[in-house]
Order: C-alpha cells, then sequence, then structure tokens
C-alpha cells in the first residue's frame, strides 16, 4: 500500500494541497521512531552502491533523513553522512544510532557553505517542493554530484488489502485510502517519479534525469506486518482505539492466508548528474 496521500481533502472550493503542501502527515511518522526505525524497510544495496559509484566523492546529505536507515546504509559503504529532517523525534534517534543530523525542512535548511557529493532522499522528496528542493540540491553539490532520490512501491496480497481498506473507510472515512479510484502502489509511485524528475529539469543545474528500478522481495509473519502498519502515513495519526480495530482487522485476514506472506517490492528513483559551477 502507498504511503503517501494520494489525495488532500479540503472544504469546498478550495484545491487539494500537493504532497509537500502537507505538513501534518510530513510530520507524523515521529510519533514512535524505535517502531519506525525497526520495522521500515531497508533499500536495496545495489541502489546504494550505484549511487556511491556514480558520484565523486564519499559526502552524502541525506535529506528527510527520518531515523537515520538510509544514512546507515551509505555509511556503511564508506560515506560521510549528514541527515536533515523537520521531525526533531527522528533526528534525535539518528543520533543515538550515530549518524549526525540537523533539524529543518530541506526547503529551509542553511548549509552554512557546505558541499556535498550525493544528495539522497528515501522515501522522502514527496514531502519537499520538486522544483525548490531539486534547485536547493544543485546549490549544495559539488559540480559531477548526484542528486538521487528514491522510495518503495509495494502492495500488500488483495487479502489484506481489501481487509485494510474496509477498515480503514469505517474508522476513517475521510482518508484518501477511502475514497478515489483504487491504483496500485507502483502506479503511484510511477507518478511520483516522474514528478520528481520534472521537478529536476524544471530547477535547472542538472543534466538529463534517469530513472532507476530495482525489484526484490521481503518476507512478513503477521506480527511483523502490524508492527509495519503503524509506520505508514494514514495510520500515524489515527487514534489508538482506531488503529487497534485497524491491525485487528488486518491481522485476522493474515492469519486467514496462513500467518504470513511475501511482499514484492519495487524501489523506484529519479536520479541526475550536477552539471559544471554555475
Amino acid at each position: 500500500m502507498p504511503t503517501i496521500p494520494e489525495e488532500h481533502p479540503l472544504p469546498s472550493g478550495q484545491a487539494p494541497r500537493e504532497p509537500h503542501q502537507v505538513r501534518e502527515m510530513a510530520e507524523s511518522f515521529g510519533v514512535d521512531p524505535a517502531r519506525y526505525d525497526r520495522a521500515r524497510p531497508r533499500y536495496p544495496e545495489a541502489l546504494v552502491e550505484r549511487i556511491v559509484a556514480g558520484s565523486p566523492g564519499r559526502d552524502v546529505l541525506d535529506v528527510g533523513c527520518g531515523t537515520g536507515i538510509a544514512a546507515r546504509q551509505f555509511q556503511a559503504a564508506g560515506c560521510r553522512v549528514l541527515g536533515v529532517d523537520p521531525d526533531a523525534r527522528m533526528t534525535e534517534f539518528a543520533r543515538h544510532t550515530g549518524v549526525e543530523a540537523e533539524v529543518a525542512t530541506f526547503e529551509a535548511w542553511d548549509p552554512a557553505g557546505r558541499l556535498f557529493d550525493a544528495v539522497v532522499a528515501g522515501q522522502a522528496w514527496h514531502w519537499v517542493d520538486p522544483v525548490a528542493g531539486a534547485a536547493k540540491a544543485a546549490r549544495v553539490l559539488r559540480p559531477g554530484g548526484r542528486l538521487a532520490v528514491f522510495g518503495h512501491a509495494f502492495d500488500a496480497p488483495p487479502e489484506v488489502t481489501d481487509a485494510f481498506t474496509a477498515v480503514i473507510r469505517r474508522v476513517a472515512p475521510g482518508s484518501p485510502v477511502s475514497s478515489g479510484p483504487a491504483r496500485t502502489a507502483l502506479e503511484i509511485y510511477q507518478t511520483m517519479f516522474a514528478t520528481a524528475a520534472d521537478g529536476i529539469r524544471r530547477a535547472g543545474g542538472f543534466g538529463e534525469p534517469e530513472q532507476w528500478r530495482f525489484d526484490w522481495e521481503q518476507s512478513y509473519t503477521r506480527d511483523e506486518w502490524l508492527d509495519h502498519l503503524p509506520t505508514t502515513g494514514v495510520l500515524t495519526r489515527l487514534p489508538p482505539d482506531a488503529l487497534a480495530e485497524v491491525l485487528e482487522a488486518v491481522g485476522a485476514a493474515i492469519d486467514e492466508i496462513g500467518g504470513g506472506f511475501t511482499m514484492p517490492y519495487v524501489t523506484l528513483a529519479a536520479t541526475a548528474t550536477r552539471a559544471g559551477a554555475a
């Protein structure tokens, strides 16, 4: 299921907001940083290796670093990483895991003259203005540096998805999941990364964006998937009783299919190289 909102219902007469404008959801993931760090999937090592190999050096800026999941993977690949995230709860957790992190939205963050060889964003670029963010990335990248934004598209088995959708419609009828035509997570994320690539083009300062794709799988027990669900954007702000109802319904559906499942993941990336010095 997608972890970004497809629609943002507003009072009649007001236009829908873009994901980066929905700050109440964008900054809701720090409600339980330990669970987030434990339950969220890591990124394919092939993705990390490709970014590092395609960058001129090892200084990495991680935008929307959260608890430091991607940052630690880049550290393990020999990089020096600085994280930036608007949620102080997430950055505090990241610091405890050995990641240097500063609290700010990327658009407002002060680089203080610092330059980087790569700017990355894992499961976070949709919370950044796609043009302003790419323009700022161009300003803090060394010539030849790489901007790489990436995220996971995934859909649970139909039985699990159907149970989730039904209970969300009951406990949170205003949720984006409760309305609009059904689309697969891959369709949603392909649109999102096309928007990211267009933002890079519009910002200027980069070569033509590339699209990368990595396919992989991860198995989940019932308890592991129920640990993951509360870290997703639709559920981070549900009251405890509503969340409990969602987890009960989804858990029952997983029990019906044998107590676990294997999730096919697609990790998508939009990436481009910084042109020569302006």
